[in-house]
């Protein structure tokens, strides 16, 4: 393994040295016209923290619902996406993503290998009030937290080594022509006019479906019913997860004007409608109301908004909230745990809630609160709309199942992806990093 990570550094600086002397050259020719609001470029830099602070919290999120022997290796998951993933993001990611489309299915990198061209004199075609950079860099925060997401679902049995190489290879294979066929102008999803204003497709549904073919793929941990380390751990990522989420959707806006204003409102009733709906439909199954449940419900509904929130009202914004949380809530409780071991129902909530945010959007969208809306959702009488999302939906589910299962199969042939019965007796804490709570 670490031969192979020795080899990608030196392939990187030969790609590199390669292409600076070339890029640079391209460099001097970009215009410098381009004229910057100080208040979008303000507000889109508080968002880019924003995001990023999720991550973190992800990493108390999931790190609270594991065994208390798992915590340290859970949370330290999500703290290496924000390092592996930045990296890579600047090396080569963000012009899959984001470089000039290449049959609207991926970008082509050349032009921006390790941020080159990517300047603060210049913006993007959908973003023309910022500085390019600020953009390439908020996108960074979508993807450092989408495989840390992945994590939840094969927790306390998962090889560290084997964890990255799979974080590596899911961006580069699934989660950039995603990006790049959903944000794009010229991607494939976007030209059919499928809306995802902050990531249901390219975020959590890619997650979800991850999660459900790593936790078939590595089987079931041998003692899934470990109690919660600390819910307290759960309430406060939660408190970031929610905080962090402002910047998530209100800054997918782009500036900061009316439509950034929506997403914060739509974001913020949908969570608090699908915290509580949650808590209810506990106590209607006979359940007691526990924090664990409050704080789930709440993430659920702010996975659901966040494909629609800038694209609908607040008072649609809550009926996705609540509905999202008890189709969730009925997943959580059907699903066959006994035979997939999910561990912190990733699925069940980030890609049953993105598909349902997604499918939602089809039916909620609306031209009044949003003018780029062409096409209006189910609920104005036009069906467009929601036939595309629903195209959308099958198509990357398909293809983020499919792909992330050959993901894991390769991994696996490289370096093994799960420990070894002793060690998950032992605890990854103890035998991946040597450190123990």
């Amino acid at each position: 393994m670490r031969k192979i990570t020795l080899t990608l550094v030196l392939i990187l600086l030969l790609v590199q040295s390669l292409f600076s002397h070339l890029i640079l050259q391209e460099n001097t020719a970009i215009s410098t016209t381009s004229q910057f609001d100080t208040g979008d470029t303000a507000w889109m830099l508080v968002a880019t923290a924003l995001v990023l602070l999720m991550t973190p919290g992800l990493g108390f999120f999931y790190g609270g619902m594991v065994g208390k022997k798992n915590v340290i290796s859970t949370m330290m998951q999500s703290f290496m996406a924000m390092v592996i993933v930045t990296v890579l993001w600047v090396v080569i990611a963000f012009g899959l993503s984001f470089g000039p489309s290449l049959g609207g299915i991926i970008g082509n990198p050349a032009g921006y290998v390790f941020f080159q061209n990517v300047s603060v004199l210049t913006s993007w075609p959908l973003a023309p009030t910022i500085p390019f950079l600020l953009f390439a860099l908020f996108q960074a925060k979508f993807a450092i937290i989408t495989p840390a997401l992945v994590t939840g679902a094969f927790a306390e049995r998962i090889r560290f080594w084997a964890y990255l190489l799979f974080m590596v290879l899911f961006i580069l294979f699934i989660y950039t022509p995603l990006a790049h066929c959903t944000w794009h102008p010229d991607g494939l999803l976007f030209q059919l006019g499928v809306l995802d204003f902050a990531g249901g497709t390219v975020v959590h549904m890619s997650a979800g479906w991850a999660a459900l073919a790593g936790a078939i793929f590595l089987g079931k941990r041998r003692t899934p019913n470990t109690s919660p380390a600390r819910i307290t751990y759960v309430l406060l990522g939660t408190g970031l997860l929610w905080f962090g989420w402002f910047g998530f959707n209100a800054g997918s806006a782009m500036g900061a004007n009316g439509i950034a204003v929506q997403a914060l409102g739509t974001t913020t009733v949908a969570a608090a409608a699908a915290s509580m709906a949650w808590v209810f439909l506990d106590k209607i199954w006979g359940h007691k109301p526990s924090a664990m449940g409050a704080c789930i419900g709440s993430v659920v509904g702010l996975v659901a908004i966040t494909p629609a929130a800038g694209y609908v009202s607040i008072p649609h914004a809550i009926f996705i909230g609540i509905f999202s949380s008890w189709v969730s809530n009925v997943m959580v409780s059907k699903f066959p745990k006994g035979k997939i071991d999910d561990a912190l129902d990733v699925f069940s909530c980030h890609g049953v809630g993105g598909m349902t945010g997604m499918l939602l959007t089809g039916v909620f969208a609306s031209k009044q609160v949003n003018p780029a809306v062409v096409d209006q959702g189910l609920i104005f009488g036009e069906t467009t709309l929601f036939l595309h999302q629903l195209v959308a939906l099958i198509g990357a589910s398909v293809f983020a199942f499919t792909a992330s299962w050959i993901l894991f199969f390769v991994v696996n042939k490289i370096t093994p992806l799960r420990v070894s019965q002793e060690k998950e007796e032992l605890g990854l804490d103890l035998t991946q990093h040597g450190e123990f709570l």
